[in-house]
């Protein structure tokens, strides 16, 4: 009995600990509006990239300020980064349209024609394909990243959201409005299944994926994350997340589940154990995020609240603002 006790107290001491471990190491204010949708990063040229409603903010992470914008994406919602092959694509939600950019030098290469709508938007090495999620049309724009054009148009139903690939030719996307995933085979462009999620999981919003153990991280509207199997659907844990997650995040080196929530809390879950290890005080509204997972940082934006009104709350002009989250 005492081994038992002692073996908990230590468990305990460690998850308090670890727990200690994140913590808002900057915050600054950047220039310009107060809307904003989901970050990228990307780890070759330690650049961020800030989508801004109607433009997007590349600020270098190292120098620690901005040092280009993508000009001309309206109402952007998503970027999707193809280091290989120098390139990048923004989903504009206002616009229909997806634009591509140079990622060394942000010089604008083209536009392409979308769905309605598009939100989430992707990129597969292996099939040197990016998809885009049209939220409102309930398909995926398909496109030829080495010719740039628009091969396919791939129907799913539904309100799509966020969208994760394996690297290993399938894509996993988030359908909000039937509490449910798709399951979408990239090279035949054919959908291959949908897992119901219903029983754990209501609204899924963020997605992220762990290749490695053909897991899946699904944060939902209903304050749950649902772990899930890649390969079968199953629900694998359920576990208790702040209230508003618009992302979800996993780094594979610590094993470590995030997710950002409007609330102004950072849920971090072990993915060992599927336990919740810390939340993290951030700020309200900060529900979006990207991740470092080479030198285990999270980052995210927020601004403060001019008058509430839940998802639509007021904020107040000239305070967006960057945090960054540490070890």
């Amino acid at each position: 009995m005492i081994r038992i006790i002692l073996s908990g107290f230590i468990a305990l001491c460690a998850m308090q600990v670890h727990a200690e471990a994140y913590h808002v190491a900057h915050q600054e204010i950047l220039p310009g509006n107060v809307k904003w949708d989901y970050l990228a990063y990307d780890q070759g040229s330690r650049r961020l990239f800030i989508t801004r409603g109607d433009h997007v903010d590349v600020y270098d992470t190292i120098l620690g300020k901005v040092v280009g914008n993508i000009a001309d994406t309206p109402g952007v919602h998503g970027v999707a980064l193809a280091p290989e092959l120098d390139q990048g694509y923004t989903s504009n939600g206002q616009s229909n349209t997806v634009t591509i950019f140079k990622l060394s030098s942000l010089k604008l290469l083209g536009t392409l024609p979308a769905g309605k709508k598009p939100d989430a938007i992707v990129y597969d090495r292996f099939t040197k394909r990016i998809f885009a999620a049209n939220g409102e049309s309930g398909s995926l724009t398909v496109i030829d990243a080495e010719k740039n054009e628009v091969i396919a148009t791939l129907s799913i139903g539904g309100k799509l959201e966020f969208a994760v690939v394996d690297g290993k030719g399938l894509l996993y996307v988030n359908i909000e409005d039937s509490n449910s995933l798709a399951v979408v085979d990239t090279a035949k462009l054919t959908l291959l299944a949908r897992y119901d999620l219903s029983a754990s999981c209501i609204e899924p919003t963020g997605l992220a994926i762990d290749p490695t153990t053909e897991r899946l991280f699904v944060g939902c509207h209903n304050q749950k994350m649902a772990a899930v199997s890649a390969k079968t659907g199953k629900i694998l844990a359920s576990v208790p997340i702040g209230k508003g997650c618009d992302a979800t995040a996993y780094d594979s080196e610590l094993h470590l589940i995030f997710s950002s929530n409007g609330e102004g809390t950072l849920t971090i879950i072990s993915a060992d154990t599927y336990t919740v290890i810390q939340t993290l005080v951030t700020q309200p509204t900060a529900r979006t995020m990207a991740l470092d997972d080479v030198d285990h940082r999270i980052y995210s934006v927020a601004a403060e609240i001019a008058e509430p009104g839940g998802a639509r709350a007021k904020l107040k002009t000239g305070t967006f603002s960057l945090l960054k989250v540490t070890r």
